[in-house]
């Protein structure tokens, strides 16, 4: 299973498409803000980075456009970031490429796919604990 997900790695597509260069965090924190403004602390720890890393990625995504920041009303230091319109659609296509199954499983018939699909719910069902 693993060569078929190893053998179709979307890096190379999802940098060629969003231009947004090397490493995966610009990706993961656009992916994240798709469910609404975050705090930059909040981002950072949900793409798995440190706040001086998600700082960078933040500012090179507002450079890009793609992200926006406001000021916490209640409370001044905190910074909450969000999608813009061009961020958004950014997403939506980075979302799009990872979504997409690789080749190997498109090219099963309908029946093995739907069981496959209902296996796989099954798995997900017992990682999240019942």
């Amino acid at each position: 299973m693993s060569r078929i997900v190893l053998r179709d790695d979307r890096t190379e597509e999802l940098r060629q498409t969003l231009a947004l260069g090397r490493g995966s965090g610009r990706v993961k924190a656009l992916l994240s803000l798709t469910s609404g403004p975050r705090t930059l602390s909040d981002l950072a720890r949900n793409i798995g980075a440190d706040a001086p890393y998600a700082t960078l990625i933040v500012n090179e995504l507002s450079a890009l456009g793609l992200v926006s920041r406001r000021q916490d009303d209640q409370d001044r230091r905190r910074k909450f970031v969000e999608l813009t319109n061009q961020g958004r659609a950014a997403a939506t296509r980075a979302q799009k490429i990872l979504d997409r199954p690789p080749p190997a499983l498109r090219e099963l018939p309908h029946e093995e796919l739907t069981e496959l699909a209902r296996i796989l719910q099954g798995v997900a069902r017992e990682h999240r604990g019942g």
